[in-house]
């Protein structure tokens, strides 16, 4: 199975609109089996945005998906419009894998926060799965992130949750929000990062880009890929080897 997973699309002000449509044909070309959203479809929240967003949405041909909001969703009371644009169940299970959405956005906060009903939820959810590989999906970051600057508080309840994946035997984490690939091993739980997919703003790695998961056989392997660009392994991103982070940058304007 191939998933894809794309975030911080940002559709307003900082929007680039060329790399998504790239992006876009990159994606299709692949033909995943499952697209992930973790989040910030929009900048501010606003009905326009959305309206946008949804359109742009379009243009993917994979049909199995699932959205999470992020905290720029959350702004101008766009917690009122996301489910109406992006209507998403928060479990997906197929016959090898078990997909759960951890929804972190809060109303008009940029910080995130899971809460105490929703972990309980989601242990037990992922305790009573004994086949399938489970998959957890979500906005904010649970550990801070390189080169994301001073606001590198994860959600405010990130240890409860990094406990109920730990006793869950969880097979993978993906987050967004930072907009800097990264990918963490906290016991026995891997957390992968996404960049942006089409926001200028970019840290650390400059380049816009999206995620690829396969799963076979219980196993799951994952690379970064650049729009307009390579396919990297994490351990390249990780080990930060010299001119990573620039000649994608240059490459745009080739």
């Amino acid at each position: 199975m191939l998933i894809i997973q794309i975030s911080d699309i940002h559709v307003g002000p900082e929007f680039r609109d060329d790399v998504f449509h790239r992006a876009v044909d990159e994606i299709n070309e692949l033909d995943p089996d499952l697209l992930l959203v973790t989040g910030d479809l929009t900048e501010n929240g606003l009905l326009s945005q959305y309206e946008g967003a949804a359109e742009l949405m379009k243009q993917f041909t994979c049909r199995r998906r699932l959205y999470t909001s992020g905290n720029h969703d959350y702004r101008s009371t766009g917690y009122l419009l996301f489910r109406r644009f992006f209507p998403s169940k928060p479990v997906l299970k197929t016959r090898d894998l078990l997909v759960a959405t951890l929804g972190t956005a809060r109303p008009e906060r940029n910080d995130g926060e899971a809460g105490h009903r929703q972990i309980v939820w989601l242990e037990n959810l992922l305790r009573r799965e004994r086949r399938r590989f489970k998959l957890v999906m979500m906005h904010h970051h649970l550990v801070p992130v390189p080169d994301t600057g001073p606001n590198t508080i994860p959600i405010l309840d990130a240890g409860d949750v990094l406990r109920a994946l730990d006793r869950s035997g969880i097979g993978l984490v993906l987050c967004g929000h930072r907009h800097r690939p990264w990918k963490w091993a906290l016991n026995r739980i891997p957390i992968i990062h996404a960049g942006s997919l089409s926001s200028e703003r970019l840290r650390g790695f400059f380049s816009n880009s999206y995620n690829m998961v396969e799963i076979n056989k219980g196993q799951y392997r994952a690379w970064l890929k650049i729009v307009n660009g390579p396919k990297l392994d994490f351990k390249r991103i990780i080990a930060g080897e010299s001119g990573l982070a620039t000649i994608p940058f240059l490459n745009r304007y080739a």
